[in-house]
């Protein structure tokens, strides 16, 4: 899992721009929740009047209120309010600018007023109630001191103060349990019948705060569509520049790698790694800056807004999250070990597919295409088995997470509807809630469909590091040499052994000899003997395990590889062409190089004749690892390309085996005389390739049998002896070991 942030947080600069742009969206999004309460709150309900503190009332109903509170209060409310005789068709308190401005003081003019302002409204709605206290009242006092025609106002107004405070008092007892959202919405509805009173256009407010709330809806909700596609932009542009970079990273360390690496890490695993698992990682680092990231800022803010808006329901979003908790952990339990299976899954049908399309020849003349089909079979199957297993934990998932999400608004509904009728909450608050509840569980789906990729894709990140850390066997000297030049072109072998890491035993042991400018060094021995080994030591495919090997009087170890390998041309024992041209193909080694320079090296490999015959000559295709040239073409189009280079040393592993005789002696002439200045190490299993050679190395079981001329070499090793026996008639054995050179074979 580090490993994924590892490779995003390399674009730390960039996230942190995302997440700014999250938290805007965040905003946005959980703003609307709240508009939307209040138009059904304040617009609706309320008619567009959103004060609990008329900021206008007559001086009739401000002699009213007063008439409900203590002295100390009504000098306070009076204090607040300012008289206005001109602005309005009766006489008016306004309030003052200074109290508009203070929200504190407004709030605490709110406390003082809200009661007497439900008590006025529920006088004068002329209830059963009211006519009852009225009765009250008037038998209480004395026979024909009030009229029958005065209401409770006026009863209020000719009481003894000390009489009416008491009464306020014990009214004020009786509604101490009344919800504060009752007081709330009896003063809002005390301020609107003000209003109408003064002469305002209720209907006009509650217009205009329809419009200006919509309005910032609106607004809020384009930001937060301009903020999630600017973040989507963004997270794609780090996910695929996070996919470049792994890409490129992994390229150049399998570039670098030594035979020991690729013999650790399989062609198909390369691959896979290259593209597969780098694009699980590309598509998880967006979905971590576009879903990881905002799903908690968005949960969070949601839990803030629901404690904002009502705190009795909070019990709701505990039980939600501990339900979805329960289900990702299940998921996790139960489809964890399949996610780390995929990858290698992937790897085996990667290497099964490879295998049998490269082999589809030897396997149709085997006639085993029903087994080749079984063993792909076999791996597509077990890797379908798990993707359906994979696939049918998140169909589960979803149902549920569904369920859940319905049952939560259920029981929001349920739960807010008592709150409703018991006065304890709005309809809007209600609904905002159940908004806020659905973000909040949002962001844990978000999460919960995010942990379905993430194993998979920590796996991923997993096998893209373990090749980005894997430890290269050969790498260049931190204080390289460079080559002197003084014994240009000679290479020399000291005591070298050879074992493969993690073998017990040495491919080669003990080897000593020198190969000079000018000169053929040629090697044979027996299949498994450790030809190809050897050579493959020279440009460091593989390191010595014992002893030194010196080019120009440098050990190879102390130089730097690629200065190493430009005085190397090499021609494998498998010719490798790349796609593209014959051109390209021969001038590989020397993209500098003339027209003139790719010709020769085309003559000396006897490649023109079928060159010229082909429509587009040297610009002529070529198809992927050589697939439309056959094998002798193929080896002399690789031998071209090692002449053109202009090397020190040619190194030729068994690089003659499919061509022809009469090609073999045409090609060997014309390259001994480029050659005449550079060192030649030459592999070969022909007799003939090596006869006029001026040293033969002969290996058997990774030692030297012997080592000279053909001639010596006839006279004093036997198992050099043995090999010509196999593949000479005996005049030629006997023409050796007269010391008469076969030159009717050149």
């Amino acid at each position: 899992m580090k490993n994924l942030f590892k490779y995003a947080g390399t674009y730390w600069k960039a996230m942190l721009v995302i997440i700014a742009v999250l938290i805007l969206q965040a905003y946005c999004d959980l703003s609307l929740p709240a508009y939307t309460s209040d138009i059904v709150n304040v617009g609706i309900q309320q008619g567009g009047i959103e004060d609990k503190v008329p900021v206008a009332v007559g001086a009739e109903d401000m002699e009213k209120i007063l008439l409900f509170v203590s002295e100390k209060a009504q000098e306070r409310i009076v204090n607040s309010y300012e008289k206005d005789e001109v602005s309005y068709d009766v006489e008016a308190y306004v309030l003052k600018d200074a109290v508009k401005e203070d929200e504190e003081k407004k709030e605490e003019l709110s406390d003082v007023m809200a009661l007497p302002m439900m008590m006025v409204t529920g006088l004068e709605s002329n209830s059963d109630m009211t006519k009852e206290l009225e009765e009250q009242m008037t038998a209480n006092s004395a026979q024909g001191i009030l009229p029958e025609e005065m209401d409770i106002f006026d009863m209020l107004k000719v009481m003894p103060a000390e009489q009416r405070e008491a009464f306020v008092e014990e009214a004020a007892k009786q509604m101490e349990d009344i919800p504060d959202t009752i007081l709330e919405q009896a003063a809002i509805s005390f301020a609107k019948t003000a209003y109408e009173e003064l002469g305002m256009d209720t209907d006009s407010m509650q217009i205009h705060y329809l419009l200006a709330t919509g309005g910032k809806m609106i607004a809020l909700a384009f930001l937060g569509m301009a903020a999630s596609v600017l973040v989507g932009f963004m997270a794609s542009r780090v996910g695929a520049s996070t996919g470049r970079d792994l890409r490129s990273k992994v390229f150049q360390k399998v570039v670098g790698f030594s035979n020991n690496e690729f013999d650790h890490f399989s062609t198909a695993s390369l691959i896979t790694r290259s593209t597969n698992d780098i694009q699980q990682i590309q598509l998880l680092t967006v979905m971590l800056l576009r879903i990881v990231l905002y799903a908690p800022i968005l949960a969070i803010g949601g839990i803030y807004q629901v404690f904002q808006t009502n705190v009795s329901m909070s019990w709701i979003i505990a039980l939600a999250v501990v339900l979805i908790a329960v289900v990702i952990l299940v998921l996790f339990i139960v489809a964890m070990p399949k996610f780390k299976m995929l990858q290698s899954l992937v790897d085996k049908l990667n290497l099964v597919t490879r295998e049998i399309l490269t082999g589809l020849p030897v396997i149709r003349a085997f006639s085993t295409q029903k087994h080749e089909e079984k063993r792909f079979d076999a791996a597509n199957i077990d890797l379908t088995k798990t993707n359906l297993f994979v696939n049918r934990a998140m169909t589960f998932m979803m149902p549920v997470m569904m369920l859940i999400m319905n049952g939560i608004s259920v029981l929001i509904m349920w739960a807010g509807s008592h709150g409703i009728n018991e006065g304890q909450m709005q309809v809007g608050d209600m609904m905002a809630f159940i908004q806020y509840t659905m973000q909040i569980i949002m962001g844990f789906l978000m999460l919960c469909m995010l942990s379905i990729m993430l194993p998979r894709a920590a796996v991923a990140a997993d096998r893209v590091e373990e090749v980005l850390t894997s430890k290269t066997v050969i790498h260049d000297p931190k204080q390289p040499k460079a080559f002197s030049g003084k014994k240009k072109g000679v290479l020399e072998f000291e005591h070298v052994s050879f074992c493969y890491p993690g073998a017990d035993e040495e491919v080669l042991h003990d080897i000593t000899f020198t190969a000079k400018p000018g000169e053929t060094t040629a090697i044979i021995g027996s299949t498994g003997s450790g030809k190809s080994t050897l050579v493959n030591l020279i440009p460091r495919f593989y390191d010595v395990t014992e002893g030194t090997i010196r080019l120009d009087g440098e050990d190879i170890r102390m130089v730097k590889q690629h200065e190493l390998r430009e005085r190397l041309g090499y021609v494998p024992q498998k010719g490798v062409l790349f796609s593209g041209d014959i051109a390209s193909n021969i001038l590989f080694g020397n993209p500098d190089g003339n027209r003139e320079e790719m010709e020769e090296a085309a003559q000396i490999a006897q490649a023109v004749e079928f060159i010229e015959e082909k429509p587009d000559k040297y610009e002529s295709p070529i198809s992927q690892g050589g697939g439309n040239v056959s094998g002798g073409q193929k080896q002399r189009l690789s031998i071209a390309r090692a002449v053109a280079k202009h090397p020190e040393v040619f190194i030729f592993d068994d690089s003659f085996s499919a061509l022809d005789y009469k090609t073999d002696v045409a090609l060997r002439r014309a390259l001994k005389q480029k050659t005449a200045g550079s060192t030649v190490i030459l592999v070969a299993q022909r007799i003939s390739t090596i006869l006029n050679a001026e040293q033969i190395l002969v290996l058997d079981e990774g030692k030297v049998a012997g080592m000279g001329t053909h001639q010596e070499l006839l006279k004093n090793c036997e198992v050099y002896r043995q090999i010509a026996a196999s593949q000479l008639s005996e005049e030629e054995l006997k023409a050796g070991m007269e010391g008469k050179e076969a030159d009717s074979h050149e």
